[in-house]
């Protein structure tokens, strides 16, 4: 149990709507429920729907950060371009069959051999969905082995989208340094809502930020002002 909430640090700090929160709580209560009562298969099908979440909150940073790549990616995607162009939440993302989804996974440099072991963990899914007449995972240790799975393929896209989540935050450092030209006066109030909240940033996206060499940025003529905010992310967040 302890493994699997691991899960917990790369999923988003905070959520744009309460309902999506409560979504998200949901899921990590039915997976928990289930495996305290040994319905494990029941387990596996919540915990696979937080990792879902999971990658679908990846996508929406791609999307936010570069939308022209986001854009080229959706070629093939017939019907559902313009919903998913339009997407105001992660959650559109939901209408795409799940593995055409991790077809998004190109754009942060993920080779098909990858996605395709990915889209393993969907197949387990669909297998254990389905009225088949099999339990598949009757013991803890056989959903533990899948929680495990799970979390080696967090970790990976994690790491491929480590450049998605520099990129966005060196452009949140050059464009929100100055109070008087941004939604909030507070460093504080301008990152928790404008950084993590809008982009959907997890625990692991956060420590991505705060190990961001901002030594790079000195050359900009505002730099003084930049560290300044810089330094009101570490203040904030380093230690949590």
């Amino acid at each position: 149990m302890d493994e699997a909430r691991e899960l917990g640090d790369y999923l988003p700090l905070s959520y744009k709507s309460p309902k999506e929160q409560e979504y998200i709580a949901f899921l990590w209560d039915a997976f928990e429920t289930n495996y305290i009562h040994g319905k494990y298969q029941f387990a596996f099908l919540a915990y696979h729907m937080l990792t879902m979440s999971f990658v679908y909150f990846n996508i929406w940073q791609i999307k936010q950060t570069r939308p022209d790549d986001f854009e080229k990616g959706l070629i093939g995607f017939g019907k559902d371009e313009k919903a998913l162009l339009g997407a105001t939440s992660p959650f559109v993302f939901s209408i795409v069959n799940e593995r055409t989804i991790l077809r998004f996974l190109k754009l942060i440099q993920c080779d098909n051999s990858k996605i395709g072991t990915y889209a393993k963990l969907v197949d387990d899914r669909n297998e254990t969905a389905h009225p088949n007449g099999q339990i598949l995972y009757s013991t803890q240790a056989a959903l533990d082995t899948k929680i495990a799975e799970a979390l080696r393929v967090v970790s990976e896209i994690q790491a491929y989208s480590k450049p998605i989540i520099e990129h966005g935050f060196r452009e949140f450092l050059l464009q929100n340094h100055d109070p008087e030209n941004r939604e909030y006066a507070d460093d504080a109030d301008q990152i928790r809502e404008v950084l993590i909240h809008a982009n959907y940033l997890s625990q692991k996206d956060v420590e991505i930020c705060l190990s961001f060499d901002i030594g790079t940025l000195a050359d900009q003529p505002d730099y003084p002002a930049i560290e300044v905010l810089y330094g009101s992310l570490v203040a904030d967040y380093a230690n949590e």
